[in-house]
């Protein structure tokens, strides 16, 4: 069996990306929006964080988090938060996928794929690369042609705070622009 090792820097900045099981396109929905909005807000009054960037895509979402002093503790938020979206989701008569025989006995639910992945952002040159990935994502699955056109994420609140202009993203990028360590 796989021996899962998690990085652990106390007050640590992260990169996440979680998927949806079977990349089901639920995330953007209304529902979900909501449902993950308010876990998220509890979530952060039990074990405070600091979310300084996301991208909420149909089947998977890109964030960067910044832990408190002394805490590393990213595995257990996130295993909260997928347990209470889940719940609700299913509350609110919505569906999951199905899944394995084995996850059935350990009462896991197919809304989530069973891990995240994370990154330890090293330092700032490495932060901004992967919020250039945050927020480039919608235009580079072709949801959007221009990265202000995407209405689920922190790039907005960038642009109002002047990190990022209005029409950043919007001349021919690759990939290799936003760096090589950046990734799904």
């Amino acid at each position: 069996m796989t021996n899962w090792r998690r990085a652990e820097l106390p007050g640590g900045t992260f990169f996440f990306t979680l998927v949806t099981e079977d990349r089901a396109p639920i995330l953007t929905t209304p529902l979900a929006r909501s449902v993950l909005r308010e876990v998220t807000l509890e979530c952060r009054r039990q074990w405070p964080f600091h979310m300084e960037a996301v991208v909420l895509m149909p089947d998977h979402l890109h964030t960067v988090w910044r832990l408190p002093e002394g805490d590393s503790d990213y595995s257990k938020r996130w295993g909260w938060l997928k347990k209470e979206f889940t719940k609700r989701w299913l509350a609110s008569g919505e569906t999951e996928r199905p899944v394995s025989a084995s996850r059935r006995r350990n009462r896991t639910h197919g809304v989530w794929q069973r891990r995240f992945w994370e990154h330890v952002i090293r330092d700032e040159r490495d932060l901004g690369r992967h919020l250039d990935y945050i927020h480039y994502n919608p235009v580079k699955h072709g949801l959007v042609d221009r990265v202000v056109d995407w209405p689920w994420s922190s790039f907005h609140r960038f642009v109002r705070e002047g990190r990022y202009p209005p029409d950043w993203g919007c001349g021919a990028m690759s990939l290799d622009d936003l760096g090589d360590s950046v990734g799904e």
